[in-house]
């Protein structure tokens, strides 16, 4: 399929950008970015500890209390536990979604779809990830994995069957483009640092509690208000869920924009609408675990932990950046 000229950002539309092109292998500028996003990791703790350290000389915190160890051992744990779920994530998806890989060979939709998909890397300038199907009505497709040497494609039997080919195409090239960008690193590192948070806030705001009576005077106070620490938990990761979901969204209209490039905008905007209208359909899977994996859109103030935008958003995106590259 024959693909326009590169997408121009729309004026005022933030949210979507054109990612940069590949000036380095994939392999590289994963490497890269994973290294950069670890600094950035390193420098927050440091900076946390230079103000806990301060707040201590002033006398605003107790001397003895292991603020220092606690953020340290939070951030090793939060960030070392997401990337190891990481690694494991295109596993995980098949056991739990019944993927069943596929390759050149089998019927002529897995045959197809294992060609687009091949198709598309070779575009992208990526390697061949997994291609895989799994049994549902739904209109769905994602990527997962840890790298793109280790990537993962997978749709749904209903929207290879229901969807045209494509507008299919466009989806399987949005995929390929959270591939490009990586996403599922990024995603992941996130959710590592804000586990940390989590981690360390619920745990700090028990050390400031008035401790209760032990022998040595020190360690975490007793019952009941160690039982603190899961309400905690619970409320600091909803609110840590706020950045993540918003941070989810954004990254769609990098990968549609993308897809746009692969194919062309009128592909991904007829795949949008298509998709609006099969909302109805559903898994009957369907668990809090795999939502970062699923189109969802649900009503009201619960748009706020949605992984996805808004189609009519995304679609309006789209056709914006669409017309101001074809004036250009």
């Amino acid at each position: 399929m024959a693909t326009g000229p590169p997408l121009a950002d729309p004026v005022g539309s933030p949210e979507l950008y054109r990612p940069a092109p590949l000036r380095t292998s994939p392999q590289l500028a994963m490497a890269l970015r994973t290294l950069l996003f670890l600094i950035t990791n390193l420098a927050v703790v440091l900076t946390i500890s230079l103000i806990l350290n301060l707040l201590t000389a002033i006398g605003l915190l107790p001397p003895d209390l292991p603020l220092l160890p606690l953020l340290v051992g939070s951030f090793v744990w939060g960030v070392l536990g997401a990337w190891i779920a990481l690694q494991f994530s295109a596993e995980s998806a098949k056991r739990m979604m019944g993927i069943q890989l596929v390759g050149q060979g089998g019927g002529s939709a897995e045959s197809w779809l294992h060609s687009t998909v091949a198709g598309l890397a070779q575009k992208a300038g990526l390697p061949m990830p997994e291609v895989g199907i799994y049994g549902s009505p739904e209109w769905n497709a994602f990527a997962t994995g840890p790298s793109p040497n280790r990537a993962l494609v997978a749709v749904s039997t209903g929207i290879l069957k229901g969807m045209p080919p494509a507008e299919l195409e466009a989806v399987l090239a949005h995929e390929m483009s959270h591939v490009a960008n990586g996403d599922m690193v990024t995603m992941t590192l996130l959710q590592g640092v804000i586990n940390a948070f989590v981690m360390f806030l619920s745990r700090a705001v028990l050390f400031l509690l008035p401790r209760g009576d032990r022998e040595d005077g020190r360690g975490m106070a007793p019952p009941p208000t160690m039982l603190l620490i899961w309400p905690l938990e619970i409320l600091l990761g909803i609110l840590g869920s706020l950045i993540t979901a918003w941070f989810s969204r954004h990254r769609e209209f990098r990968a549609d924009a993308g897809a746009a490039r692969l194919t062309s905008p009128g592909a991904m905007v007829g795949a949008l609408q298509s998709l609006g209208g099969v909302e109805n359909l559903q898994d009957p899977r369907d668990e809090p675990t795999l939502a970062t994996l699923k189109i969802n859109e649900p009503p009201g103030f619960l748009r706020l932990f949605a992984s996805h935008p808004p189609l009519e958003t995304r679609i309006r995106a789209l056709q914006q950046a669409s017309g101001q590259a074809k004036a250009w």
